[in-house]
C-alpha cells in the first residue's frame, strides 16, 4: 500500500482516496480560472498557442467536462459494479495527466505536440478504467457509457487534427447526450426515493424505456448532423424531436413535487436546459433569426454547468458519509449558475447588450463556483464522517 493510502487523514491524502474528491475540486478550480483567463485574452492580454476563442471552447468542454466525468464515472462505476476505486498513486497519476494537458495547452507552439498528446491520452485511460470494472462485474448495460467516452475522445482527436470548431460543438452535444443517459437514470430514481421518504407516492414519477431510447437516438442524430454542413427543416426536425422527447421525459419525472429539495430541483432544471438547447439548435438549423451558437451556451453554460454543479454537490455529501442536504449558502450558487446560463444565452440572442451580458454571466458563473469551492473543498478534503474508507 502506498504512502497516500497509508495517510488517510491528511487532507492531501484524503483527496486521492476516491476519484470524486480530487476531480470535483479540480472541476471547481478549472471553472473559476478558465473564464477569467479567456476574458483577459479577449480584452487583449495575450493568449495561448491556439486562438483564444478555440482555447476557451476547448477547455470549457474538454478540460472542465473531462474532470467532472472522470470524478463521477470512476466513482459511480464502483458502486454499480461493486469494484475497488482508483486511488493513491494511480489516481495521482491520472489527475496529473489531466492537469499536465491543461497547463501544456497554455504554453507556446513548441509544447503543443506534447500538450495535445497528453490531452488525448486522458479519456482513453478513463474509458479503460471504467471498462475493466464493467467487464469484471459482467454489466453489459454500462457499455454505452464507454461508447460515449470514446466518442468524446474521437471528437477531441478530430478537433486537434483539423482545428474545426464544429467538433467542439459536437462535444457540447455529446455532453447533453451524456446528461440524457446518466441524468435520465439518476434524476427520476432520486426523485422517486425522495417522494417515498417524504410520504408522497413514488409512482408519480413516470419513466418510459422506449422514450428513453428514442431520446438517445434523436440526440445522437443531432450530434452527427452538427458535424455535417446540412441545414434546413429536415435537419431541424431532428433537434425539435430531441427537444420534445426530452421535455416529455422531464414532465414524467414530476419535478415540481420536489421543489423543496434543491439537490433535486437543480437536476430537473439542468434537464430543462437540455430541452432549450436542442430547441435553439433546431431553430438555428431551420434558418430562424436566432444566433447560430445560442444553443452552445444553453447546453454548455446552462445544461452542462448546471448538471455538473448539481451532481457534484450531491455526490460530495453522499460519498463522504454526510447527510444528503445542500450546505447552507450553496442555494445561492445554484441560483447563480442558472442565472449565468440565462444571461449568457440572452446576450447571445441579442436580448441584452453583449459585453455587459458577458461580464454579468461571467460574474454569476464565478460566484457559483467560488461558493462551491469555499463550501465543499473542506468536505472533499476531509475523511468520511462515518469513519468508512473512501
Amino acid at each position: 500500500m502506498d504512502q497516500i493510502s497509508r495517510s488517510p487523514r491528511r487532507p492531501w491524502a484524503v483527496l486521492f482516496a476516491f476519484p470524486f474528491r480530487i476531480f470535483f475540486v479540480s472541476t471547481g478550480v478549472a471553472a473559476v480560472l478558465l473564464l477569467p483567463l479567456w476574458l483577459w485574452w479577449l480584452l487583449g492580454g495575450g493568449g495561448p498557442a491556439m486562438s483564444a476563442l478555440l482555447w476557451h471552447q476547448h477547455e470549457m468542454t474538454v478540460g472542465l467536462l473531462n474532470a467532472a466525468i472522470a470524478g463521477f464515472l470512476l466513482t459511480a462505476v464502483c458502486n454499480w459494479t461493486g469494484t475497488a476505486p482508483v486511488s493513491g498513486r494511480a489516481l495521482l497519476a491520472l489527475w496529473g495527466l489531466w492537469l499536465s494537458a491543461r497547463l501544456g495547452l497554455l504554453l507556446g507552439d513548441a509544447w503543443q505536440l506534447l500538450a495535445v498528446s497528453l490531452d488525448l491520452a486522458f479519456l482513453p485511460v478513463v474509458a479503460m478504467l471504467v471498462a475493466r470494472r464493467v467487464w469484471t462485474a459482467r454489466q453489459a448495460r454500462q457499455a454505452p457509457l464507454i461508447g460515449v467516452l470514446l466518442a468524446l475522445w474521437g471528437l477531441d482527436v478530430a478537433f486537434h487534427w483539423s482545428g474545426d470548431p464544429r467538433f467542439l460543438h459536437g462535444l457540447v452535444l455529446l455532453g447533453a447526450l451524456l446528461i440524457l443517459m446518466v441524468g435520465g437514470r439518476i434524476t427520476p430514481a432520486f426523485t422517486a426515493n425522495w417522494l417515498r421518504l417524504h410520504g408522497d407516492d413514488p409512482e408519480r414519477v413516470r419513466r418510459w424505456p422506449a422514450l428513453d431510447i428514442a431520446g438517445l437516438v434523436c440526440g445522437l442524430a443531432v450530434v452527427v448532423l452538427e458535424l455535417t454542413p446540412w441545414r434546413g427543416l429536415a435537419v431541424a426536425l431532428a433537434g425539435l424531436l430531441a427537444a420534445l422527447i426530452a421535455a416529455v421525459r422531464l414532465a414524467g419525472w414530476a419535478g415540481w413535487r420536489v421543489r423543496r429539495e434543491p439537490l433535486l430541483w437543480i437536476l430537473h432544471l439542468g434537464h430543462l436546459w437540455v430541452v432549450l438547447g436542442f430547441g435553439l439548435w433546431a431553430a438555428a438549423k431551420a434558418g430562424l433569426p436566432v444566433a447560430p451558437t445560442a444553443w452552445v451556451h444553453a447546453l454548455g453554460a446552462g445544461a452542462i454547468g448546471t448538471m455538473i454543479l448539481g451532481v457534484i454537490t450531491r455526490v460530495a455529501m453522499g460519498h463522504t458519509g454526510r447527510p444528503m442536504r445542500l450546505l447552507p449558502g450553496m442555494r445561492w450558487g445554484f441560483l447563480a449558475i442558472l442565472a449565468a446560463g440565462l444571461v449568457r444565452v440572452l446576450a447571445g440572442l441579442g436580448m441584452v447588450p453583449w459585453l455587459p451580458g458577458l461580464w454579468l454571466a461571467a460574474a454569476l458563473w464565478l460566484l457559483a463556483w467560488l461558493l462551491f469551492l469555499w463550501l465543499y473543498t473542506p468536505v472533499l478534503a476531509a475523511p468520511r464522517a462515518d469513519g468508512r474508507p473512501g
